[in-house]
C-alpha cells in the first residue's frame, strides 16, 4: 500500500493547480463552444452516496475497510479535454486514483491539459465521505468556453471501481442551467480484474477500457454488484449542481482541505430495497447407505450457504437431503 503524502505537500500542489488554471486562465485551442451565455457562473456541487447495505446487500464492506467514499476530483474545462470517458482505455492518472486513491497523477494530467491546450478553467474537489451514505459539498466557477463538468470518486474499497460525471455541460445555449441532478452508477477503470469489493490486486494485461458496471455485468455470480434479478441497479450515489446568484468576479476556488470541510454522513436518505436471494453450494457425495441387511438403508448428502437473503430475497432451499438405498455393509 502507498505512503500517504503529507497533507500540506498536497494543500500546495492544489494551490498551485488553483493559481495555474484559475479563473485568468486562457482560451481552447479547438473549436469555439456554443455556449453564448454570460462569461462566468458560480455553482454549489453537492455529492450523496447511497451505497447502503439496504440497497446493496451483496457482500457490503463493514470493515476493514467499511464502505465509504474518496474524494472528489473535478475540472470546469472545454472539449478538448477529458478526465474519463466510456469506452475508452483510463489514463495512468485515472488508474492509480481508481485502483489506490492517489491523486498526484491525474491532477498532474489536469494541469498539463491546462497549460498545453489551454482546455481546462479550475480544478475543484470535495473531501471524502466516511461511509457509504453521506453527503459532501464544494463550490465550483465554469466559463462561457469551459462549460464542461468532469469528476471522479474512487468507490472504497474496490479493485479499480469509481462513479462519476463526463463532459456534464452546464449551459445550454444563451443561458446557465440552474439546477443539474445526475444518477451516479458504478464504473470499472478496466486495470484492475478483481470481482469483489476486497479482491487483491490482479492487473488486467491488455488494458481494458473503462465500462459501465451493471446487475447482469460483469455477469459472473461472485461479483459484488450481480443481482440478476434486477433489471437495473439502483444508483449508487447521486450530484447535484445549483447555480449560485452571488457575483461571479468575486469568486475565489475554494481551498482543498480535502480532510475536514463540506461533508457529513446522512442516515435517513431514501434508499431502494434490493432483494438478496439466497445461494447455496453444489451438493456434496452421498455419504455411505447404512441399514440392517435384508431392508432398505439410508444414505445422506449436504450443501452449505454461500449467501445468505436478504431484503426479502428468496429463503435458502434444505441443506441435507436423505434418500433410500441398498446397503453396502449391511449389520
Amino acid at each position: 500500500m502507498a505512503t500517504p503524502r503529507p497533507a500540506a505537500l498536497g494543500t500546495a500542489l492544489w494551490a498551485l493547480l488553483l493559481a495555474t488554471l484559475g479563473p485568468t486562465s486562457g482560451q481552447p485551442l479547438g473549436a469555439e463552444s456554443l455556449c453564448t451565455a454570460r462569461s462566468l457562473a458560480r455553482y454549489s456541487l453537492t455529492f450523496t452516496g447511497k451505497w447502503s447495505q439496504t440497497a446493496f446487500p451483496k457482500q457490503y464492506p463493514l470493515f476493514r475497510p467499511p464502505a465509504q467514499w474518496s474524494s472528489l476530483l473535478g475540472a470546469a474545462h472545454s472539449s478538448d479535454y477529458s478526465m474519463w470517458r466510456k469506452g475508452q482505455h483510463a489514463s495512468n492518472g485515472l488508474r492509480e486514483f481508481a485502483e489506490r486513491g492517489e491523486a498526484w497523477a491525474l491532477m498532474r494530467e489536469v494541469e498539463a491539459a491546462g497549460e498545453r491546450l489551454q482546455s481546462v478553467h479550475a480544478v475543484f474537489s470535495a473531501p471524502a465521505v466516511p461511509s457509504g451514505t453521506g453527503q459532501s459539498t464544494t463550490e465550483l466557477e465554469v466559463h462561457s468556453r469551459h462549460s464542461l463538468v468532469s469528476f471522479v470518486v474512487r468507490i472504497v474499497p474496490s479493485p479499480d471501481w469509481f462513479v462519476g460525471v463526463d463532459s456534464l455541460d452546464l449551459c445550454e445555449g444563451s443561458r446557465w442551467r440552474e439546477q443539474v441532478a445526475v444518477d451516479l452508477y458504478p464504473y470499472d477503470a478496466g486495470t484492475d480484474s478483481g470481482f469483489t469489493f476486497s479482491s487483491p490486486n490482479f492487473a488486467t494485461i491488455p488494458q481494458d477500457a473503462v465500462t459501465e458496471i451493471t446487475s447482469s455485468s460483469p455477469s459472473h455470480p461472485a461479483n459484488s454488484f450481480y443481482y440478476p434479478r434486477l433489471k437495473a441497479l439502483p444508483p449508487i450515489a447521486t450530484v447535484t449542481l445549483v447555480r449560485l446568484r452571488q457575483s461571479p468576479r468575486a469568486f475565489v476556488p475554494p481551498a482543498p482541505d480535502l480532510a475536514s470541510r463540506g461533508n457529513e454522513i446522512v442516515d435517513s436518505l431514501s434508499v431502494p430495497e434490493t432483494p438478496l436471494d439466497c445461494e447455496v453450494s453444489l451438493w456434496s457425495s452421498w455419504g455411505l447407505c447404512g441399514g440392517p441387511c435384508g431392508k432398505l438403508g439410508s444414505k445422506n448428502r449436504t450443501r452449505y450457504v454461500r449467501v445468505q437473503p436478504a431484503n426479502h430475497g428468496d429463503p435458502c432451499p434444505e441443506l441435507q437431503e436423505e434418500a433410500d438405498c441398498v446397503p453396502d455393509n449391511c449389520v
